[in-house]
């Protein structure tokens, strides 16, 4: 999916493209992450707070990218703007 959003947010963005970018990436981001946990932490109590935090910083990370989409240029324009640098 997100293979497929990103020639769909170069050749018609707008607001369903930068949520739909804002969902994939987080999900992206999470799955890679709980891979890494599930790797690289041992123990009950610390996989249990490391689990935790992931999902904390999932939905932070999923309103901040809703918060910039509803209230900034979005995620399409925004990576626009960095290429026009």
């Amino acid at each position: 999916l997100l293979l497929g959003l990103l020639p769909a947010a170069y050749l018609c963005p707008g607001p369903a493209v930068d949520y739909s970018l804002a969902a994939a990436l987080t999900l992206h981001g999470h799955w890679g992450l709980g891979q890494v946990i599930t790797d690289y932490v041992h123990g009950d109590v610390p996989i249990k707070v490391a689990n935790t935090g992931l999902y904390v910083l999932s939905a932070l990370t999923f309103a901040g990218l809703c918060h910039f989409n509803y209230h900034d240029v979005g995620i399409c324009k925004a990576v626009a703007m960095l290429w026009s640098l």
